[in-house]
């Protein structure tokens, strides 16, 4: 009992921690406000980490591999991965609003946030690139810092002999963020408490609102793909071993995700994840951080709740086939420039507002229905990209890509 207890203290403490504050939040309501300083304090502290943590698993994983064919087939099957498991996303949801119809009466309330609509090629240029270099550094240029991890590990693979010190580098950084993310996580319970306190105490009487059945569609699609498609990912990437091992390790990234709603905060309890799920780390390394910031399974089922709420708005069909092929291509879209940008989800409503010809009143119930789902979305993003490291690994290393799980004690 004792090795069982020891074995699994710490999901035991932060499932405590979420339970207790999920039950303050719902009792004391919008009291629990005060505990909100707690869970940001937690919610920065891996914010503070990440950033560097998937500079070092990236780079540190090109600087290792033997070749620049291996990564570029890595890369391609990845973006494969990728665009395939949204895309099913995208077609599960289009299935359930089919045969679960929303015709209900929304009322939009008024924006609260400024938006700028900023033109396609600067847009393009702050995704995928930084002015500064010190801009890296924040969560908030992902995308350009990926990039810039790519590069630098290329860079230190082609110098050879002369690169060996700095690849050293990459590697010794890569073990020691690593333990960084592992004491940050030792006050999980605490943070996680206090800021699944704040959600369910402030935000929780909105789910009772007019928003109920697009509510109830996405969160329950989001919750069969969840159980169901994921089981089916990890399933053909490995047979019932995978999908043991899947669901064994997933947990920690899933009570991550949904307490912080940021798939970027919860890269690292995935790395750590997929390496009990036997990924290698050339895969998981490169696999996951580009997950984080470019796969959003839970963003493409949002991005067509949505558009189904839009169109039931103003009373316009959402089942003709240019309807959906335009939907699909906006989906891929979405997903991509959702993760990449600051508000990315509202630059992401209005590119399918303005794609269908809507007009600005079309915004507010789209933002809405984003801001209450975004637990549930939160979770499939994140925990989808363990799911698709899987399938990578399957696809590039073959049927037997399954690495031993690490000792006990093992990072």
């Amino acid at each position: 009992m004792n090795s069982w207890f020891k074995n699994y203290k710490g999901i035991i403490l932060l499932i405590t921690g979420i339970i207790i504050g999920s039950i303050a939040g719902a009792v004391l309501g919008d009291k629990v406000a005060v505990l909100k300083p707690i869970g940001d304090i937690f919610l920065n502290l891996l914010f503070t980490a990440v950033v560097p943590l998937v500079f070092f698993a990236i780079a540190s994983a090109i600087a290792a591999l033997d070749s620049s064919q291996r990564l570029g087939k890595l890369l391609g099957v990845t973006s494969l991965v990728f665009v395939s498991t949204v895309l099913v996303a995208a077609m599960v949801t289009i299935i359930a609003i089919w045969i679960f119809p929303i015709h209900q009466h929304l009322v939009a309330s008024p924006i609260t946030e400024t938006i700028t609509k900023k033109p396609f090629g600067d847009q393009l240029t702050s995704l995928f690139t930084t002015s500064e270099f010190y801009q890296l550094l924040s969560r908030k240029s992902m995308l350009a810092m990926i990039i810039f991890a790519v590069i630098t590990g290329f860079a230190t693979l082609h110098a050879g002999e002369k690169g060996k010190a700095f690849a050293a580098f990459l590697h010794s950084g890569n073990e020691v963020f690593k333990n960084i993310f592992s004491l940050i996580m030792r006050i999980g319970p605490i943070g996680l408490g206090a800021y699944f306190a704040y959600q369910v105490g402030v935000f929780g009487p909105q789910l009772f609102g007019g928003y109920a059945r697009s509510m109830a569609l996405y969160y329950g699609v989001g919750a069969f793909y969840y159980l169901a498609i994921f089981s089916l990912y990890a399933f053909i990437a490995g047979g019932v071993s995978a999908f043991k091992r899947y669901w064994k390790n997933n947990i920690i990234p899933s009570a991550t995700g949904v307490g912080t709603c940021s798939s970027i905060a919860t890269i690292p309890a995935n790395l750590d994840a997929a390496k009990k799920m036997g990924i290698s780390d050339a895969i998981a390394n490169i696999t996951i951080p580009l997950g984080g910031t470019l796969h959003k399974d839970g963003s493409s089922i949002s991005s067509i709740v949505k558009m189904a709420v839009v169109f039931a708005l103003f009373g316009k069909s959402f089942d003709n086939a240019e309807t959906i092929i335009i939907a699909l291509a906006m989906t891929v879209l979405v997903s991509l420039v959702e993760g990449g940008i600051p508000n990315g989800g509202y630059i992401g409503e209005l590119l399918f507002i303005s794609a269908y010809g809507f007009p600005p009143e079309a915004l507010p119930p789209a933002i809405i229905i984003g801001t209450l789902v975004d637990p549930m979305a939160t979770l499939l993003n994140a925990t989808g990209d363990t799911a698709a490291a899987m399938l990578v690994a399957r696809f590039t290393e073959g049927k037997d890509w399954m690495k031993p799980p690490p000792a006990k004690g093992e990072l």
